[in-house]
């Protein structure tokens, strides 16, 4: 009964983190998914359902392996990119998401410029995985491999991908994310004027002091 209990307490916290993408702009319709690991279960948004829509009861759970544990809706049609990830890392929660901008920057690099120190929180320059058809499992390698020492990667003509520790974590990556791309393409769009990068060691640096930050002493 506490597993249980403990699957729905995630399942709530899902549901809200997806309905924020939502509200802030990160997610047109369904076109983004979210999950959480709770031990060896998997919380994740289901397939084809606006969060809106989306109730206490909807709960959908599955193992590492994709197998079904709870509820009657079909999960995400990107499971095998989150399952990938949870098997792969350390990863408590993720956000996938269709956000303008990082969408854009995918389409145009194979890694974000480093426009930002922020780079240093996703752990260094943010790189590009080459497309694949969604929901596959080569999708989930390329990601994999952008992924290498990395909290978060785009994903070539589709979107963006983060990890963390928590929901609140994975999301403020997306959100970061998605603002550096924002940052990259304004600045590149002014005529004549090519926008100022950081150097790899000025990266390092940032990625290094931005390990310890926010924690408690």
């Amino acid at each position: 009964m506490r597993e249980t209990e403990q699957i729905r307490r995630t399942w709530a916290d899902v549901l809200a983190t997806a309905r924020r993408t939502t509200a802030e702009g990160l997610v047109v319709g369904t076109s983004g998914n979210v999950s959480a690991r709770a031990g060896d279960v998997v919380v994740v948004t289901p397939s084809g359902i606006p969060y809106d829509r989306l109730t206490a009861r909807d709960v959908v759970a599955v193992d590492l392996e994709g197998r079904p544990l709870l509820g009657d809706l079909a999960p995400t049609s990107e499971l095998p990119l989150h399952l990938a990830v949870y098997r792969a890392t350390d990863a408590a929660a993720i956000v996938h998401t269709h956000a303008v901008h990082a969408t854009a920057v995918s389409t145009l690099v194979d890694e974000l410029p480093l426009i930002h120190y922020v780079a240093g929180a996703l752990g260094g320059p943010v790189r590009v995985a080459p497309y694949a058809l969604y929901g596959s499992d080569e999708l989930a390698a390329h990601a994999l491999e952008a992924l290498a020492g990395r909290t978060g990667c785009l994903l070539r003509n589709h979107g963006t991908l983060t990890y963390g520790a928590s929901l609140d974590q994975a999301y403020d990556r997306t959100a970061q994310l998605e603002w550096m791309c924002r940052v990259w393409l304004t600045a590149s769009s002014v005529p004549g004027r090519a926008p100022t990068l950081l150097s790899p060691d000025q990266a390092a640096r940032a990625t290094e002091k931005l390990r310890g930050y926010g924690a408690r002493g």
